[in-house]
């Protein structure tokens, strides 16, 4: 089995910044990419950004300038700095992976549980 934990969010005034972390832990064979997606009430969920095992970065236009997406430290993490937030970033933000298993040779995709954060204005 495979398990996404997601940490870091909160409630931040306009302007600031916040550090989520997803650490992926379990049956891992191999990672293909990692990544953030967040909905908000009401809207669909949407990529926010992404990292693949080569290092290549994908980001939404929306946030391209102002997050950053890097992998942890930590084997089989990754984190997404956010800076400059704004009130419409306020969403639930869910980490997502690529990944194949011990158990199995197919990559599936997994997800976190999802963190709250809440940019005031």
């Amino acid at each position: 089995q495979v398990q996404l934990v997601e940490s870091g969010g909160g409630l931040v005034q306009a302007g600031g910044s916040l550090r989520l972390s997803c650490a992926a832990s379990g049956s891992i064979f191999s990672i293909n990419a990692m990544g953030w997606y967040r909905q908000a009430p009401g809207k669909q969920r949407e990529l926010v950004a992404a990292i693949t095992s080569g290092g290549s970065t994908n980001y939404a236009d929306s946030v391209k300038g102002r997050f950053t997406i890097s992998r942890g430290s930590a084997k089989n993490t990754v984190n997404l700095q956010m800076n400059s937030l704004k009130p419409e970033d306020t969403a639930v933000y869910y980490c997502n992976g690529e990944i194949v298993s011990v158990m199995s040779s197919i990559t599936r995709t997994y997800w976190g549980q999802g963190t709250q954060v809440t940019v005031s204005s």
